[in-house]
C-alpha cells in the first residue's frame, strides 16, 4: 500500500465518522491489509483480528466488527452509539435488528444510513449496522426498526 492511498484511506475515515477515526480505524500502514478491485480501487481493509471496514463505491465505509470495536475504543460515548439494555442484548448480539422500543440512548448526531455501534448499557459492543431512524427518533419512537444490524458480536 503506498502512503498516499494510506491517507485517503484515513481522511475518508475523518470525513464520515468525525476527527481522529482514521488514525483510530487504521493506526499504521504495515498494520492493516487493503485488497482491491479488479480496478485498483480499495476494497476490504482487514487486520490481524478480522475486518476493519468495507469501502464502498459511494467512497463510504461499512464497519466490520473489528472495526467497531477500534471505534468504541476511541471515541467517548455517546459518538456514534445507538445504546439498548439487557431485553435486546441477546437478540442483537446474534445479529438481529434494534427496534426503537428498546432504545435506552442513541447520539443525536445520528442521522438514517450512518454507521453506529450498538452498544449495552454498561457500554460493550453488541453490534455495528446501519441508522434507519435520527437519533433522536431512536429515543422518542415506540415502533419501528432503528438500526439494520450487519454483525453481531456472536455472529462476527
Amino acid at each position: 500500500m503506498t502512503d498516499r492511498e494510506f491517507r485517503s484511506l484515513r481522511r475518508a475515515a475523518d470525513y464520515q465518522f468525525g476527527r481522529g477515526a482514521g488514525a483510530t480505524l487504521f493506526p499504521a500502514p504495515d498494520a492493516i491489509e487493503v485488497t482491491h478491485t479488479s480496478s485498483g480501487r480499495p476494497r476490504q481493509v482487514l487486520a490481524d483480528g478480522g475486518r476493519l471496514a468495507t469501502y464502498g463505491t459511494d467512497g463510504r465505509y461499512t464497519l466490520g466488527f473489528v472495526g467497531g470495536r477500534r471505534l468504541v475504543e476511541g471515541f467517548d460515548a455517546p459518538r456514534h452509539r445507538v445504546v439498548v439494555g439487557d431485553e435486546s442484548e441477546p437478540f442483537v448480539r446474534e445479529g438481529r435488528n434494534a427496534f426503537a422500543k428498546f432504545v435506552q440512548d442513541a447520539d443525536s448526531a445520528l442521522r438514517p444510513g450512518d454507521e453506529v455501534l450498538v452498544v449495552h448499557a454498561d457500554g460493550h459492543l453488541l453490534a455495528v449496522g446501519r441508522a434507519e431512524l435520527p437519533g433522536h427518533g431512536m429515543r422518542d419512537f415506540e415502533t419501528g426498526m432503528a438500526v439494520k444490524v450487519r454483525h453481531g458480536a456472536d455472529s462476527a
